[in-house]
């Protein structure tokens, strides 16, 4: 036995599992993308003219924007252990508030630091009452959910408040080389989201706290502070769609977010991160986004009611996670 074995030896598990868990992620990923080709091809016969253009590609680009953003946040609240139901309430809330600011006088920068303000506290609010007041994550969202949409009612007076400043509105117009901006955005998110969770402590504590919270704070952790800045990320996410969503919709609503909470966790699990945390993959939960956003724009396209949309969404939600929990069981065994 070399001087090396034993300091190698304990090692070759977790280089095993690395090397699994990233085959499986690049399986799903694949996979995902296979999903993608068919419901591409199913749009060009079913939407003929319609589907394969370059407007409507722009257009299935845009509407995928600001719920991929809000997307990025939650895939590391998931990760982490963590749930918020809360995303979509939070962005109604930035809208109506950003929207009252613009009534007094005030003009994009303070529109924009609004939004940002007030989805950045309410994520931390989130992230404090888990964490140090060590409650459950899903019943602090859902009142967060319920209480963040009553103010955004209470603000607005249940009214849609229109943007005054054209400059504001003309966010979601503006192109880069073509590409509309708000694209541009949710590929700047995804680019950042993806390093800081692959190539940064920050990421690879996320995935020990959402692997196991009590080992990860024998390593040394501060599982709790980790934990509130997870929930401020998502916090932030959300600042940047509720801009988003308030510059093209040229408006702030308490109405603002509605189901955003299930778009963004279905994309999440698609993609392929565990709800019980530890393991995740962004890049899959933004492909999950584009899969979830091209069967709503074939809905569309082929005159499908939004009763319909919302039934087969909860439907590829079960069929996710079932193929979730199989796979884990194979790789119990296996392994």
């Amino acid at each position: 036995m070399t001087a090396t074995e034993p300091a190698t030896a304990p090692d070759a598990p977790v280089l095993r599992r690395a090397a699994r868990l990233g085959s499986l992620g690049e399986a799903r990923n694949l996979g995902l993308i296979i999903v993608l080709v068919l419901l591409t091809v199913v749009g060009a016969i079913t939407a003929p003219g319609l589907f394969l253009t370059w407007g409507n590609l722009l257009n299935l680009l845009t509407t995928a924007s600001v719920i991929g953003v809000v997307t990025v946040g939650m895939t590391f609240v998931i990760i982490a252990g963590g749930i918020d139901l809360s995303v979509g309430a939070i962005i109604a809330l930035a809208s109506v508030w950003c929207t009252t600011l613009a009534s007094q006088g005030y003009g994009i920068g303070g529109m924009i630091f609004a939004a940002m303000a007030v989805a950045t506290i309410v994520g931390a609010v989130n992230g404090a009452l888990i964490a140090y007041g060590r409650m459950v994550p899903f019943i602090v969202t859902l009142a967060m959910y319920v209480s963040a949409r009553g103010l955004a009612e209470q603000i607005s007076g249940r009214r849609s408040q229109i943007v005054s400043d054209p400059a504001f509105a003309q966010i979601a117009f503006n192109k880069v080389l073509g590409i509309p901006l708000l694209v541009v955005i949710l590929a700047v998110v995804a680019v950042v989201g993806w390093v800081l969770l692959n190539r940064t402590t920050f990421g690879r504590r996320t995935f020990a706290v959402g692997g196991n919270a009590e080992a990860a704070r024998l390593a040394g952790i501060d599982v709790r502070r980790h934990t509130l800045l997870v929930y401020v990320l998502s916090g932030v996410c959300c600042g940047i769609g509720a801009v988003m969503l308030t510059a093209l919709t040229n408006t702030g609503a308490s109405t603002h977010g509605m189901l955003y909470e299930l778009d963004a966790i279905a994309a999440v699990i698609i993609g392929g991160t565990l709800l019980t945390g530890g393991r995740g993959s962004l890049v899959g939960s933004i492909l999950g986004v584009l899969v979830f956003t091209t069967i709503t724009n074939l809905f569309i396209l082929n005159n499908l009611e939004t009763p319909i949309q919302n039934i087969a969404k909860g439907a590829i939600i079960v069929a996710a996670v079932l193929l979730q929990r199989r796979g884990d069981r194979r790789n119990a065994v296996t392994h």
